[in-house]
């Protein structure tokens, strides 16, 4: 790992402002491709549900916190004008709503630490975990210990990692080397004296993987499917025409949500679900197929650009009398309740989700790259 000054990267602000625009524009922009897949799966009806809707408990631990909601604002934007003031906005409401909030990417910090004040919301956010956000190529090229003196200024109480090679390809500028990540990761999640998430970035991770980087010393993994934003097409509309379609070849490309948590079957702990995530009811069907968090981005970041604070609260509390709806009706008392077996799969989707389960089986076991041990995760 070096141990180096990171290079600057130039145009970082003008870029990120410029996804910005893009991701929160559906109007001029489409960014959204594909189905998460939560169509497929139903819930059991309970007539006679032993609870009461002010009994229901929904509130869950996450990183040795008590929040109100399974809930999470997911790692979205950061290092512009446009994206400090998302931020400020969705650190306010994750406040008031006593759910996690994910920031973006810290890595404009590497080369331009005067901005470090657009990332530091923890005095907006001081009752809820705040996630720091870098990238594994960073990961990489950067020393370890400038990576935790960031996270520690900003107070965050978590550092996600995210994988985002898709997006590299199709980024004017973007990383083309990955290799070394894995065990750069591997080194950070063994030794880091914080709790390390690591997620994709729409693509999804897949289930071999997932369970190594959790058995490496991964706090959670967030499989953030496909389904929601696609940031390959995001970029497409900063590409000329040639490379344009070339990225919308793969608007179909990745790997599903719910087609994820029915490749685990329900059977692994420490997942966290985002990707597509629309609304409660897909929330609600992500926990009951495994998941302990579900994460929402885009539809935040929209709701946080449009209308402030009260918009991005009233987007979660929509969710969350959905969510609780849906516990009362499954005879849910607590999210753990949810948890146990309350949905059902359509056929068509069980059997995609153990053909996936077995491909990603037969490709680990054929890859020169095996997977390695690891020590126990944080608590």
């Amino acid at each position: 790992m070096s141990s180096g000054k990171s290079k600057r990267v130039p145009g970082t602000a003008e870029r990120k402002e410029k996804h910005l625009t893009i991701c929160t524009d559906p109007s001029r922009f489409q960014v959204e491709t594909g189905s998460a897949g939560f169509t497929s799966v139903h819930f059991l009806h309970d007539a006679l549900p032993e609870t009461a809707y002010a009994a229901l408990e929904t509130s869950v631990a996450f990183l040795e916190t008590r929040v109100r909601l399974p809930l999470f604002i997911s790692c979205m934007t950061g290092g512009s004008e446009g994206g400090f003031r998302a931020n400020k906005v969705l650190a306010e409401a994750a406040q008031e709503l006593g759910v996690p909030v994910g920031l973006g990417s810290f890595r404009i910090l590497l080369s331009e630490p005067d901005l470090l004040p657009h990332f530091h919301i923890k005095p907006l956010a001081p009752d809820v975990p705040v996630l720091a956000n870098i990238g594994a190529v960073q990961v990489r090229d950067t020393e370890t210990g400038a990576l935790l003196r960031i996270v520690e200024r900003l107070q965050a109480q978590a550092l996600v990692v995210h994988l985002n090679p898709g997006q590299e390809l199709f980024q004017p500028g973007g990383d083309r080397d990955f290799r070394g990540l894995r065990e750069a990761l591997g080194a950070l999640l063994r030794s880091a004296p914080l709790p390390v998430i690591v997620k994709e970035t729409g693509f999804g991770i897949g289930p071999g993987l997932a369970r190594e980087l959790l058995a490496e010393g991964a706090a959670y993994v967030d499989l953030a499917g496909a389904g929601g934003t696609n940031w390959i097409a995001v970029e497409s509309h900063r590409l000329e025409r040639e490379e344009a379609e070339a990225a919308r070849e793969f608007d179909s490309w990745g790997m599903p949500t719910a087609l994820l948590l029915a490749a685990f079957g329900g059977t692994q702990d420490r997942l966290l679900a985002s990707g597509g995530i629309r609304t409660g009811m897909d929330a609600a069907k992500a926990l009951a197929m495994g998941a302990e968090m579900a994460g929402v981005a885009l539809p935040a970041i929209r709701a946080a650009v449009e209308g402030g604070v009260p918009a991005v609260v009233s987007l979660f509390r929509g969710m969350e009398k959905t969510l609780r709806s849906v516990m009362l009706l499954t005879g849910s008392s607590t999210v753990a309740d949810l948890r146990r077996g309350t949905a059902w799969l359509e056929p068509a989707m069980a059997a995609q989700g153990e053909a996936l389960r077995r491909a990603w089986d037969a490709y680990a076991g054929s890859s020169p790259v095996q997977p390695r041990g690891g020590s126990a995760p944080h608590a």
